[in-house]
């Protein structure tokens, strides 16, 4: 990680316009078709949400505008990414896990299954430094259609949540709803990032492996 000089970047003017904006973040919701992640899960024997998981990743390495963030008043670039999804404790509670991202989705589910077994069970947060961290939330008890975060200063890293997945006719088909700070990107290349996790969803197969 290294702070940058936002002029000296594409996101000069968003910078300028929405890096004080008291509500700088978009959110959008797209229905996926994530037959295909329910039939691979089957076949790998891996979980829905840690390939789901995996596609994000992946679409969003291939997406220059999620190597920046904006952070108290600053532009600062990574060259990593890692998936933080949200852990249910063995005590009742919740707990965050950083996962660092990995062409192979045998590592990158490794990775997911031992670091969410041990926030599980030692109820204890884990964090990565000096990745740029793309959060995920699931909350799989039932469908949701669409899914607004709140805001704070905290935390302006994008956020990609879904609720449980929906059979209709001969599809499984997954609202998700993806939000993301101003100054990060605009509302084309979230657009773009969620039509190209369409296809890295349909994609998917045992040869990935």
């Amino acid at each position: 990680m290294k702070e940058i000089d936002p002029k000296e970047t594409s996101r000069a003017s968003a910078f300028e316009m929405w890096m004080s904006s008291p509500m700088p973040m978009v959110t959008m919701t797209k229905t996926f078709d994530v037959s295909n992640i329910v039939k691979q899960s089957r076949k790998m024997k891996i979980s829905f949400n840690s390939l789901l998981c995996w596609c994000i990743g992946k679409t969003a390495n291939q997406i220059d505008e999620f190597f920046i963030l904006p952070e108290h008043g600053k532009l600062f670039q990574y060259d990593k990414i890692a998936i933080n999804v949200i852990v249910n404790n063995k005590n009742g509670g919740i707990n965050s896990c950083d996962i660092p991202f990995s062409d192979s989705i045998q590592q990158f589910y490794s990775d997911y299954k031992r670091q969410t077994t041990q926030c599980h069970t030692e109820c204890k947060s884990t964090f990565i430094e000096d990745y740029m961290i793309v959060g995920t939330s699931a909350m799989i008890q039932t469908e949701i259609d669409s899914f607004v975060n709140q805001y704070t200063d905290k935390f302006s890293n994008p956020m990609v949540i879904w609720g449980k997945y929906r059979k209709q006719w001969f599809k499984t088909i997954l609202p998700i709803s993806f939000q993301f700070h101003h100054v990060q990107m605009d509302g084309g290349h979230a657009a773009n990032f969620l039509k190209l996790l369409q296809y890295e969803i349909n994609k998917i197969s045992r040869n990935s492996l």
